[in-house]
Order: C-alpha cells, then structure tokens, then sequence
C-alpha cells in the first residue's frame, strides 16, 4: 500500500519540481513585456528567428562542403524552384539536411539504440537517407504543380475578363495575380514574379518562358507559347485566351474522366488484399469450424 502512494508522491515532486524550473519569473516576464512595449517587437519572436536563423546557417555550412558536379546543381536548382524554395541559400540547405540525415541513419542502425548493430542495414539507412530528401523534395514539386495546374482555369477566367475590359496583357497577369493571392497563392505568386521581371526590363517573351520553366506545369508552358505567338503575330489575345480556356477546361473534364476510370483498377488490390480475406473469414469460416468439428470425432472412430 505504501509503495504506488511513495512512487505517486514522487513522481508529482519531480513533475511540479520541473514546472516550476521552467515557469518563467514574473520579474523576468515584467521586464520582457516592457521591453516588447519599448522596442515594438515581441523577444520571443527575435529568439525564435534567431534559433532558426542559426539551425539554417548550420544546414548550409555543413550543404557547402558537400561535394556536387554542374548537372546535379542545375537540375536540383530547378526541382527547388519548382517547389517553391528560390532562394540562394535553399541549395546548400538541402545539401545539409540530405547529408546530415544519412548520417543520423547511419549512426542509429549502427549503433545499438534500437537494434544490434549491423552494418549492412547500416550502409542501407545510409542510402536510404540520402535518397529520401530529393523523393520529398520531387513530392513537394509535384504537389505544387498540381495546385498551379487546378487553379490555371479560374486565372484564365479572370485573364479574359481583365483582357475583355481593356487592360494591356502585363497588367492584367498583375491584376489576375493580387485577385488569386488567397485562393490560389502558388500561382498569384508565379505572376507576382512575372511583374517584377517586367518591371525590371526583362522582355516579355522570356518572362513568360521563365514562368513555364519555374512551375514546370505543362498547360502553363502551353499557355507562354501561345502568349508569345499572339504577341508575336499581333492575334487577338482575348480570343485566344478564350479558345484556350475552352480547350483548357475540356483538358480537365478528361483528365477526372480518366482517373474515374482508373478507380476501378486501383481498387482491386484493396478488395483482394483487404476486404475479400475479412469476408473470407465471416462466410466460410463458421462452416469450416462447423466441418472440423463433426469430421474429426468421425476420422478418430474410424
């Protein structure tokens, strides 16, 4: 009776004993307040940055020593920009975490945390981790593409009104990109991007190709080309816009069509694996146990 109240006595000392080392002052937490009043930011938010700031710094000191020949930088630089990810830093980040988790594989299969140690599982948590990051990183990049490719028919729908009612072709990709920033802000983004290269002097043309290369979607790449072709004839780009939108959204009711007919493909190996054993199980198994049961006494006698 004395021992489970002495281990509950104890446990609620060490738990109430840690709450109260980590509860912070109220001293401390008066001071940081005026402080937040007085600077006009809050320290926890610097602190956070900073730890972040720091934990990035670290990914990309340990990415830059890693050895990378120019076709893996030129393609890894596009996969990361198709998932979003443009800044500089992004690469040797990627490099860090891709080297760093090999690293951790390999020292928990090696070590004796979790199983006995062995090297050759080892050697495999190795690969493992190193090809793991880019199996992501290739996820991420195709989820994105797909939500740019859904929101491509709505863009296109506000393109050929904003066209319709006047504006030029530039400002209405920036009118188009601030009307879908909360939809769609994958694509609102992408445009934000086209308007900058614009403003900076970048030919429209190789805005636009910039745009396809970014993204990666293959409607939008259509798109550029017909984009730079009527520019570059001098068509009429409202009714081009219009006939693409058209030929857009017939794109997208075959595509659900296809993978409506898909699902019944998929969904064998579900039913044979999964649900015919359970059903298996609740028809044939009272019979089963029910034959067992008078066959055996008969086999004995005989």
């Amino acid at each position: 009776m004395l021992l489970p109240l002495l281990v509950f006595v104890l446990g609620s000392i060490i738990v109430g004993g840690a709450a109260f080392a980590l509860m912070p002052n109220r001293a401390i937490a008066i001071d940081r307040r005026l402080e937040e009043l007085t600077s006009g930011r809050p320290k926890e938010e610097g602190d956070d940055r900073r730890s972040s700031d720091k934990m990035v710094a670290f990914f990309k000191r340990v990415g830059e020593r890693a050895p990378r020949t120019t076709k893996e930088l030129s393609q890894l630089r596009l996969r990361l920009v198709q998932a979003g990810y443009r800044r500089d830093e992004a690469m040797p980040i990627f490099f860090g975490i891709r080297i760093l988790f090999a690293l951790a594989l390999f020292s928990l299969f090696a070590s004796s945390l979790l199983l006995r140690p062995n090297m050759t599982l080892a050697l495999g948590g190795l690969a493992i981790g190193y090809i793991l990051p880019g199996m992501l990183l290739a996820r991420m990049a195709k989820r994105r593409a797909h939500r740019i490719r859904l929101a491509l028919a709505d863009a296109l729908d506000l393109l050929v009104v904003s066209v319709e009612a006047g504006l030029g072709l530039d400002q209405a990709l920036t009118r188009v990109g601030s009307e879908l920033a909360f939809a769609y802000p994958d694509l609102s983004d992408e445009l934000r991007l086209v308007n900058l290269e614009l403003r900076a002097g970048k030919a429209r043309a190789d805005a636009l190709r910039n745009l396809g290369e970014r993204t990666g979607v293959d409607d939008l790449a259509s798109l550029v080309t017909m984009l730079i072709q009527t520019d570059k004839f001098g068509t009429s780009v409202a009714q081009a816009l219009r006939v693409y939108s058209e030929t857009l959204r017939t794109k997208r009711r075959q595509r659900a069509e296809e993978a409506a007919a898909k699902t019944g493909v998929k969904m064998v190996f579900p039913l044979v694996f999964c649900i015919f054993p359970a059903i298996w199980i609740v028809t044939i198994g009272p019979a089963a146990i029910k034959f067992m049961t008078v066959l055996f006494p008969l086999v004995e006698k005989m």
